[in-house]
């Protein structure tokens, strides 16, 4: 869940940039379309849907190419119900986050009798960098992007990281490269180049990874950041999605009172998936006080 949430927050909250880069367009209006208007969304979670003029941009973030149902058939799915309740063009876009040698990787269409519906797929590791280092927005991907000397790459996001004036920008910006970068560097590497200097507020990586395996040694089920955290522990993802939001809330904000944490580990997933997102334009406790007693209601 953490990498979906993580590029779920970065296209919506900076969606003229990503805009840009995937469609060539300065656009003078985006808006974000809430998925609540397709019934039953296959997965709500990885879905960004972002509306320009008359056409609409899908995104789909995967950290591997692996899904139930498949992606080339979610793809159609999902084109079919947009086109008939918006009836303009619709550009999809996969993007793949971790690299990998499966020819899933390389699939870009669905193919069934006479069906056939394409869609365009990203392979970030295949990508040039010099792009996503040139947008701030961008930053926390060029992490995953192609690049013969890798180290030197996450310093020099590091760097650029570090000459962002704004506060709150440069700590969400800092805490989602540290997030993605886990998917590449070891964790070592990614604590000494995004140094705690500068991203002072922004969730550290290491800590989320130990509670994650935590989780899964108390369940009897040890498995990866990846698995705990994307995919979750079957009888555990609740209350590891609850931890991971608690860790990022006190990196962010200082100790939280035992009955907050109470409230946050007493929501449900669909609650925790929301909060994972608000929580990046909460400026205080107070705003993660008057969001758990709205939930509530």
């Amino acid at each position: 869940m953490a990498y979906d949430n993580t590029c779920k927050y970065l296209a919506e909250t900076y969606a003229p940039n990503f805009v840009r880069w995937l469609l060539g367009i300065n656009p003078t209006n985006v808006e974000v379309i809430k998925t609540e208007i397709i019934p039953e969304p296959i997965r709500s979670d990885a879905l960004i849907l972002l509306q320009i003029d008359r056409k609409i941009l899908h995104l789909e973030f995967q950290t591997l190419p692996y899904s139930d149902p498949p992606i080339p058939y979610r793809m159609l799915k999902y084109w079919t119900l947009l086109y008939g309740k918006y009836w303009c063009d619709i550009e999809q876009v996969v993007i793949l986050l971790k690299e990998t040698d499966s020819e899933l990787a390389s699939q870009d269409k669905f193919e069934r009798q006479k069906t056939r519906h394409s869609y365009r797929v990203i392979r970030l590791w295949e990508e040039e960098s010099a792009p996503f280092l040139a947008d701030n927005a961008l930053l926390p991907l060029a992490t995953l992007t192609r690049s013969e000397t890798p180290t030197a790459l996450l310093s020099e996001v590091a760097e650029r990281i570090g000459r962002i004036e704004e506060p709150d920008r440069q700590r969400n910006i800092s805490a989602a490269a540290e997030i993605l970068g886990g998917l590449r560097f070891d964790k070592n590497l990614i604590r000494q180049l995004l140094r705690e200097e500068i991203m002072k507020e922004s969730v550290i990586y290491q800590d989320i990874l130990q509670k994650g395996e935590q989780i899964g040694e108390q369940r009897g089920e040890q498995r990866g950041l990846q698995i705990g955290l994307e995919q979750g522990l079957e009888q555990g993802e609740q209350k590891g999605e609850a931890t991971v939001i608690i860790i990022l809330i006190t990196h962010r904000f200082g100790n939280v009172s035992e009955e907050i944490e109470a409230k946050i580990q007493s929501l449900s997933i669909s609650q925790l998936n929301e909060l994972a997102i608000a929580q990046f334009d909460f400026t205080s406790l107070e705003d993660l006080i008057n969001w758990l007693s709205e939930s509530e209601n």
